[in-house]
C-alpha cells in the first residue's frame, strides 16, 4: 500500500499515484522473474527424473549381460554407441569450442575419467554377482557424496542433513554386509559402492563446469576421452577373455545403454544440474532404488526380501531427511510508518 503524505492544501494524489505505479512495475518484474525461476526449476527436476528412470534400466541391463559380455567390453561398446548417437548433433559445436576445450582439458579429462571410464565399468563389474535392486539401492547413497563435497566447498550442511546422511550410510552398510555390519561383504557390493563414489564426484564436479563449454560439446568430449582411456583396458580384456557373441540379446542392451543411458540420460542429468544444482537433482535421484526394484522384478524376476526393504527404507528416509530443509526464518515485518503528530 502506498503511503500518501498529506500536504496542506493538496490531496497528495499525484504522489500516491506515482508510488502505486512504481509498485505495480516492481510487482510485475518480480512476478515475471519468479515465474521464470519456477519454470527453470521444474524443467531441471523433470530432466533429473528422466535421467533417473533411464539409468534405472541400465542397472537391469548390466545385470542381464553379466554372463554374456565381459564388463570392460560392455562399457567400451556402450560409449562407442553413445559417440555415434551424439556425433551428428555435437561435432559442429565441439569444433567451434575447441579452443575453450583445450584450455580446460584437465577438467574435461577428469570428468570423463569419473563419469565415463570408471563409473560404468564399475557398475558392470558389480553386476557379475550383485542383484540389480541391490545395485540401485547402493547407488542411492551417491547424493551423500555430493553433500560431502558441498561441505568441503564451504557450505554448511546442518544437523538435519548430517543426520540423514548417517541414516543413509547405515542402510548402505547393512545392505553391503547383508545385515552383519561385519564380515561376509560381497565383491560386487564393494564395486557398486566405488561406482557411487565416482558418480557423486562426477555430479559435484559438474557444478564447476566452465561456462564457455556448451552442453553437447562437453558431452561429446567426455565420451571421446572416456572411450580413449578405456580402449587399452578393452584390448587387454579382449586378449584375455575373448570377445562376446553378437546376437540380439547382447546388441540390444548395448544399444539401450549407449543411446538412452549414455547420450540421453547424461545430457538430461548435466542439464538438470546446470538448472537446479547437484543437491536438488540428487533429491530426484533418490527414487532410483524404487525404479530399479520394479524393473528388476518385471524383467529379471528378482524379488526384494525383508532386509532389502529395511535398507531401502533407511536409505530413502535418510536421504529425504538430509535433503529437506528446516522452517525458513520468519521475515521481520516492516515497521509501520509513524503518524504525523
Amino acid at each position: 500500500m502506498a503511503v500518501i503524505d498529506r500536504v496542506p492544501g493538496g490531496t497528495g494524489t499525484s504522489t500516491g499515484t506515482g508510488a502505486s505505479a512504481t509498485g505495480t512495475g516492481a510487482s510485475t518484474t518480480s512476478t515475471g522473474t519468479g515465474a521464470t525461476v519456477r519454470k527453470s526449476a521444474g524443467l531441471g527436476l523433470l530432466l533429473a527424473a528422466v535421467a533417473t528412470v533411464v539409468w534405472s534400466g541400465s542397472f537391469v541391463t548390466s545385470r542381464g549381460l553379466h554372463d554374456s559380455v565381459p564388463p570392460v567390453q560392455a562399457a567400451f561398446w556402450r560409449w562407442i554407441v553413445a559417440l555415434l548417437a551424439v556425433a551428428p548433433f555435437a561435432v559442429r559445436e565441439t569444433w567451434r569450442q575447441r579452443a575453450v576445450l583445450r584450455q580446460h582439458l584437465g577438467f574435461v579429462t577428469l570428468a570423463a575419467l569419473l563419469g565415463v571410464t570408471v563409473y560404468n565399468t564399475l557398475v558392470n563389474q558389480a553386476g557379475l554377482d550383485t542383484p540389480a535392486g541391490t545395485m540401485g539401492m547402493i547407488m542411492a547413497a551417491s547424493p551423500v557424496v555430493m553433500a560431502v563435497y558441498e561441505r568441503l566447498g564451504g557450505h554448511r550442511l546442518g544437523a538435519r542433513r548430517v543426520t540423514g546422511m548417517l541414516i543413509a550410510c547405515v542402510g548402505v552398510l547393512l545392505l553391503v554386509s547383508k545385515g552383519s555390519l561385519g564380515l561376509g561383504l560381497s565383491a560386487g557390493a564393494f564395486w557398486m559402492t566405488a561406482a557411487a563414489l565416482c558418480f557423486g564426484s562426477y555430479s559435484a564436479l559438474l557444478r564447476r563446469k566452465p561456462a564457455g563449454i556448451g552442453g553437447l560439446a562437453f558431452l561429446f568430449s567426455t565420451f571421446v576421452l572416456g572411450a580413449l582411456m578405456l580402449a587399452p583396458v578393452y584390448g587387454v580384456s579382449l586378449a584375455v577373455q575373448g570377445g562376446f557373441e553378437v546376437r540380439a540379446t547382447t546388441v540390444g542392451p548395448l544399444v539401450y545403454v549407449g543411446v538412452f543411458s549414455s547420450a540421453v540420460a547424461f545430457f538430461a542429468w548435466n542439464k538438470a544440474i546446470s538448472l537446479v544444482g547437484a543437491a536438488r537433482a540428487g533429491i530426484v535421484y533418490y527414487l532410483q532404488p524404487v525404479c530399479v526394484a520394479l524393473l528388476s522384478y518385471a524383467v529379471l524376476g528378482e524379488r526384494t526380501g525383508p532386509l532389502q526393504v529395511l535398507c531401502m527404507a533407511l536409505i530413502l528416509g535418510g536421504v529425504v531427511l538430509g535433503a529437506s530443509t528446516g522452517r525458513p526464518a520468519r521475515a521481520t515485518a516492516p515497521a509501520a510508518p509513524k503518524k504525523a503528530g
